[in-house]
């Protein structure tokens, strides 16, 4: 049968999404007793980037080489698919040859397409439409702090992008109210607000969004292959600013949460990334945890044995 993948969260059941988060809060636990663990002992990771990333890099090699296994990083320079070669021929060479596939890429349609003809697990680490991981991270952030996120109001600033899109379908599976704030002309795609409309409504109005919130987000006005837009975006976003003033609007318990990399002074102020609310390096440090608890899931269902 074919392996499970995971290129988007509804892929997993909500009951799978929430053992999932909590055996990262034990994995995180055990990492910080120096607890050694390996469950990825002669597994190997293979990391397709056409989209550079830090965190994303990072955090996926950290919990392999932690886990006993291997990485393998690999650029568009360092694939076929750089030169032309269909995706469905890479998806079948290379889940031949390794236990898992991890691709940050630009067309969603492109990471089905791979997942559809490979072996073994596909993970989605960011397509324009969706970026799960980051996800996870950020539910096991705020439920690290505030417990359980069901019935919680979270407010999404900004683009209607892929976080934003991944905040959708966790609002639906997790069932929490999403207010979303933004521009009219970059609102999130038309089929997931349908889907989701019985926990997201969307706004024009940033301090109707975030008030009585208890999780305030936001990401970068331009997100990477934008920036020739960043100066019409920049006009168009200016008052989709999370500063101090925005967050008192919020509970007074709220927290602030960004999937970096952040730019001070555009989409949030210093004050409050930088202020006793934001858990963003918490949320930064998540990506190695729940990655790892992803890992193992998918990695404990062997090579398309399901």
């Amino acid at each position: 049968m074919a392996p499970r993948h995971f290129l988007t969260t509804l892929d997993f059941s909500i009951v799978e999404l929430k053992q999932l988060i909590a055996r990262a809060i034990e994995l995180k636990a055990m990492h910080y007793a120096g607890t050694r663990y390996e469950p990825f002992k002669n597994k190997v990771l293979a990391m397709i980037f056409e989209k550079s990333s830090t965190r994303t890099r990072v955090s996926f090699e950290t919990a392999m080489y932690q886990g006993g296994g291997n990485a393998i990083f690999l650029s568009p320079r360092d694939t076929q698919l750089g030169r032309g070669e269909p995706i469905e021929d890479t998806a079948r060479v290379l889940s031949s040859m390794v236990d898992c596939v991890m691709i940050r890429t630009y067309a969603h349609h492109n990471i089905e397409l791979f997942a559809k003809y490979s072996k073994v697990p596909v993970i989605n680490a960011l397509t324009d439409l969706h970026h799960p991981c980051q996800l996870l991270a950020d539910i096991q952030t705020y439920i690290e702090h505030r417990q359980d996120i069901q019935g919680k109001r979270v407010a999404w600033i900004g683009d209607g992008n892929n976080m934003c899109h991944s905040y959708m379908l966790a609002a639906y599976q997790f069932e929490f109210e999403l207010v979303i704030a933004c521009p009219p002309e970059y609102q999130p795609h038309a089929d997931l607000i349908a889907k989701t409309q019985r926990y997201v409504t969307i706004t024009t109005d940033p301090r109707q969004a975030v008030k009585g919130a208890d999780l305030v987000t936001t990401d970068v006005w331009s997100s990477m292959g934008q920036e020739e837009q960043h100066n019409v975006r920049a006009q168009v976003f200016k008052t989709y600013h999370v500063d101090q003033q925005l967050m008192s609007l919020a509970k007074p318990d709220a927290v602030f949460l960004h999937c970096l990399p952040a730019h001070r002074g555009e989409e949030v102020s210093a004050e409050v990334i930088d202020g006793p609310q934001s858990v963003v390096w918490e949320q930064a440090e998540n990506r190695l945890h729940s990655q790892k608890a992803l890992l193992e899931f998918l990695l404990q269902m062997g090579k398309g044995d399901l």
